[in-house]
């Protein structure tokens, strides 16, 4: 077969891949399921779909299709050739803000389209919590509802017609049809004829329409995902009194890609809703309150009424992102209700919340009430919507299992089915989670099992078995949205009947006679408890590591904690960090998701008595791993790649050396005190500048020649630092970090930074200290990293403190001592560096401290009109925050500052001066940097706090970007 689809490959535009490094990266989803691939297609048009439809009839192959891969039921695993069409069907076709309508290729995310329509005072309704990178022809093919189905409904009542290839190859669009038009369809003997033909034929029988009635679940619940939609098909003008049009798309909505290959999709946008949208933060005492409470909300008609439960309020604690986000929360509810509504005017908001809440009251539900508006919602429903991935921090091996949490029942059923679920509880004695979309009934319900043991994956099935009689008593959907897939699909049987479910083993034997459209999905399902991502073979291995991996109980339950959920998928057009190699390529094999697959499933198949992270494969995932650490706060899980990253090479290393470059980049900071110290730096300063000697030498050391290699000076901070005459400090001593980037690169900066203290009145101590190490931590030599760390913790424990804390300019290097120093010096270190860290600030939150005690006034700076625009750096944004740079930047009266919303600039330390990295590194820095940069005009200012990302900003651009310090040095009247 591997000649045969190299065949292939040379046939079609796209990219085929057939290693097996790109196969375990495809062998998961967001679901508990893993099954490797045969092969993994990225088709660049439908020429190229058409071909491997083709070969798939030919040789009996599978096809499974798959944009963003978020499914958490096994939906695109399978063996088979994987068709993944994210990077290039990802165009918007058309726009009609007058009739209201897009057309677009199935690979467009949500909220990117979104983006796009929202200038039309237009949105595409349906959102569901992966939202920000879920693509539409995922969402059709799950038919996804979200928050908003109460008002909004599912993907089903959105797409108004799609363009597809059928299992014979052939294109036809579905879309609505006039009794006249069905009739026309019947006509013919194609592939596309004869699926008209059979629905009339079944759906033409009384008896079968009662089964269907009889059986399926209650057509009053909103979200009914169940095997395929022959229920939907039955209310129209062919086969009722009805005036609504047959539209097979009502077919394909849930069909999970099993029938068809959709190529182009038409969907309707609606007017945007009324301005004024605020949410209603109901604290309540139980899960169980929360199902009455939401019975007494849905009187009030809101937009959304959303569940969270207790265990994901207090795991959103170690994110630090989601912790942010839940700062409106009082106390420790049992539960919160967030309840949505969208108003004219605020005052009619404040009224309905009023009103709601006094309702509530009246009945004893709730003690806490919050009305959340403004940009404060925003950090709600992201708190909310990263509820999936804050499940990964659970500790231990036994997390939140994705095995019931599609349940859907009328919402007036809620309070008792709650009852029939803790009886079900209670008889396995399992915790579980709770949280979802309780307006309309559903709830993803999560218990805790340990999927590493027989006896977990055999409760995974019992538990499944119980509630699918509990939701049948009901007469709910086992699915609300997230579909069949592998999980669901061997139950359907017992929920909709034998004899409907011999329905839709027809319907797909009609539209896919050969089974080409991913098989063992929705009818003839495997075991739900088969093909898990932990299964009978599964290793876990305790490595003996550098850093401290207690909390996550050793190094490999560190990377389990990724669960799939994808949210490394975000675009620079949806914004954020993480992960800057994914957002330049669009490679699913370059997302922090696909690093954590490609760890976890090396390492858990190496064999007892191996290195378990001796694999070329790691290595190669890691190498494009920028180490920008925005994956620790914008991943829900917190899956710190940059760590594992670091970890992993200096197991690597231990087994095959390190690189000579390595080395050189490691011990810069050490060669650059020796050319500090003698004639050597000005003569490579020279040597460097010139354009044939320069490049020759830098290529020599594996850089990249159209780099600049900063120069490294003589006249350190150190040396200005030492030769200095300060007087006593009015204000009190200030005690410098003099980081190794800024005394031997730029020492402009540390000078700026200790005359402006002096100016305002500090006296400045530069402690007796190692350099940061952080040129280690990036290239993997921990072991040499922690003795920097130790050296520094014991030289600074007892100088630094909450009144004399030490302030850096370089982000990386001053906030390693909160980030990597309390994990890297020992037990017997760990609690003084932990207080050390908390007392580590950036310049710019010391500064913002000292103006809140009233220390420093506008009185000591200029008041020029002054515009500063800031690209923050990578670390400072996962571990601190870009708030008090702007807040500084903004201190002078009339200085204006704002921040360019841009990711990762690219450079990332030594990254993009490699040969091997220079053209992604500039990729990245093009995607938003570099273009806002160019525009910004003369006038402005560009501050940079890191020293890299203004080496990266003048390459790309020609621009010297500023740190903010030289900037406020400069303020000074």
């Amino acid at each position: 077969m591997q000649i045969e689809l190299e065949g292939l490959g040379n046939k079609i535009e796209g990219d085929i891949f057939l290693d097996e490094f790109q196969k375990v990266v495809y062998s998961t989803d967001a679901s508990a399921y893993r099954e490797k691939p045969i092969a993994i297609i990225r088709p660049k048009n439908n020429n190229d779909l058409k071909l491997i439809i083709e070969f798939a009839n030919k040789h009996n192959i599978n096809l499974i299709p798959r944009a963003a891969g978020t499914s958490l039921a096994g939906q695109v695993v399978g063996n088979g050739i994987i068709v993944d069409i994210s990077k290039y069907f990802n165009k918007i076709i058309e726009i009609n803000a007058e009739e209201k309508y897009a057309i677009i290729l199935p690979g467009v995310v949500r909220d990117e389209l979104n983006l796009a329509v929202k200038k039309h005072g237009l949105f595409f309704a349906p959102e569901t919590s992966t939202a920000n990178r879920c693509m539409l022809g995922g969402m059709h093919g799950n038919n996804s509802c979200g928050a908003n189905a109460l008002i909004h409904g599912s993907v089903r009542e959105h797409v108004i017609s799609s363009k597809v290839l059928l299992s014979d190859g052939s294109e036809v669009e579905f879309k609505d049809l006039t009794k006249a038009e069905f009739e026309d369809k019947l006509k013919g003997d194609t592939l596309e004829s004869k699926l008209y033909n059979d629905v009339y034929k079944m759906l033409s029988n009384k008896a079968v329409v009662e089964e269907i009635d009889r059986e399926f679940p209650n057509k009053e619940i909103k979200r009914r995902n169940t095997g395929y939609a022959i229920d939907m098909l039955i209310d129209n003008q062919i086969f009722s009194d009805s005036n609504t049009p047959f539209n097979f798309n009502q077919l394909l909505a849930g069909s999970e890609g099993t029938l068809a290959f959709t190529t182009e999709m038409k969907v309707n946008l609606e007017a945007l809703p009324p301005k004024h949208t605020g949410l209603v933060c109901v604290h309540i005492n139980t899960v169980i309150e929360s199902a009455k409470a939401n019975l007494i909300a849905l009187k009030f008609k809101p937009n959304a009424v959303e569940l969270m439960d207790s265990v994901i309020v207090n795991l959103a604690k170690s994110n630090k992102t989601q912790a942010e986000n839940s700062s409106f929360i009082d106390g420790n509810p049992g539960a919160l209700l967030i309840v949505e509504f969208s108003k004219n005017t605020k005052e009619e908001l404040e009224e309905v919340a009023r009103q709601m809440e006094k309702a509530m009251r009246a009945e004893g539900y709730g003690y806490h009430f919050p009305l959340i508006t403004g940009d404060g919602v925003k950090k709600v429903w992201d708190l909310r919507k990263a509820g999936l991935g804050i499940l990964g921090n659970m500790p231990g091996d036994a997390k939140p299992a994705p095995v019931v949490e599609d349940t859907s029942v009328r919402p007036e059923d809620l309070p008792a089915y709650l009852e029939g679920v803790e009886k079900i509880l209670q008889k396995h004695k399992l915790d579980v989670v709770y949280y979802a979309h309780i307006s309309t009934g559903e709830l993803h319900i999560r218990p805790v099992l340990n999927l590493k043991t027989q006896e977990g994956r055999d409760m995974f099935k019992t538990v499944a078995t119980d509630f699918a009689k509990l939701v049948k008593k009901f007469k709910g959907s086992l699915s609300g949205e997230h579909g069949d897939g592998r999980l669901r699909g061997e139950f359907i049987p017992f929920m909709i009947g034998d004899k409907n479910y011999e329905l839709l083993k027809e319907v797909k034997n009609s539209w896919d006679p050969k089974g080409i459209f991913n098989r063992d999905k929705i009818v003839d399902t495997p075991s739900m408890n088969t093909f898990l991502r932990y299964d009978e073979e599964y290793t876990t291995h305790e490595i003996e590591t550098v850093f401290d991996f207690s909390k996550t109980e050793g190094f490999q339950k560190a990377v389990e904690k990724c669960n799939g959920s994808g949210d490394c998928r975000k675009s620079h057009i949806i914004g954020g960090t993480m992960c800057p190699s994914y957002q330049a390529s669009q490679n699913e094999s370059q997302t922090t998701r696909a690093r954590a697959n490609v760890l976890r499933e090396y390492m858990s198949r190496t064999p007892e008595g191996k290195n378990a992270l001796d694999h070329k494969e790691i290595y190669a995932v890691m190498d494009l791993c920028l180490s920008c650490k925005a994956c620790k706060s914008e991943c829900p899980s917190n899956v710190d790649i940059t760590r594992l990253k670091a970890e992993f090479l200096q197991h690597y290393y231990d087994d095959h050396g390190i690189p000579l470059r390595t080395k050189m980049i490691a011990y810069n900071p050490a060669i650059n005190k020796l050319m500090s110290k003698s004639y050597i730096a000005p003569i490579a300063n020279f040597a460097l500048g010139l354009p044939i000697i320069g490049k020759a030498m830098i290529s020599a050391i594996g850089f990249h020649p159209n780099r600049t290699v900063p120069d490294v000076h003589t006249a350190t901070v150190k040396k200005y630092h030492n030769k200095l005459t300060q007087n006593v400090g009015t204000k009190g001593k200030v005690y410098l970090f003099n980081d190794e980037f800024t005394n031997y690169n730029d020492p402009d900066v540390g000078i700026y930074a200790i005359r402006l203290l002096n100016s305002l009145g500090y006296e400045v101590v530069i402690p007796k200290h190692r350099d940061s190490a952080r040129t280690f931590l990036s290239k993997g030599m921990v072991r040499e990293a922690k003795k920097f760390a130790i050296d520094n913790v014991n030289m600074l424990k007892d100088i630094i403190s909450e009144k004399t804390p030490l302030i850096g300019l370089e982000p990386s290097a001053i906030l390693g001592f909160r980030d990597e120093y309390p994990d890297l010096v020992g037990k017997e270190l760990q609690d003084q560096a932990l207080e050390l860290g908390k007392n580590a600030l950036l310049f710019e939150e010391w500064f913002i401290r000292e103006v809140k005690k009233g220390n420093i006034t506008k009185d000591s700076f200029t008041d020029a009109d002054n515009m500063t625009r800031l690209h923050g750096h990578c670390h400072q944004k996962a571990i601190a925050s870009t708030k008090n740079t702007l807040e500084m930047l903004n201190f002078p009266t009339n200085y204006v500052a704002e921040e360019i919303k841009s990711g990762c600039c690219g450079m990332a330390g030594s990254f993009g001066y490699e040969k091997e990295h220079y053209d992604l590194s500039m990729k990245i820095g093009e995607l938003v940097l570099f273009p806002e940069v160019r525009k910004t005009i003369k006038e402005v200012q560009i501050a940079a706090p890191g020293t890299s990302c203004r080496h990266q900003i003048y390459d790309g651009t020609s621009v010297s970007a500023k740190h903010p310090v030289a900037i406020m040095f400069d303020a000074l009247k």
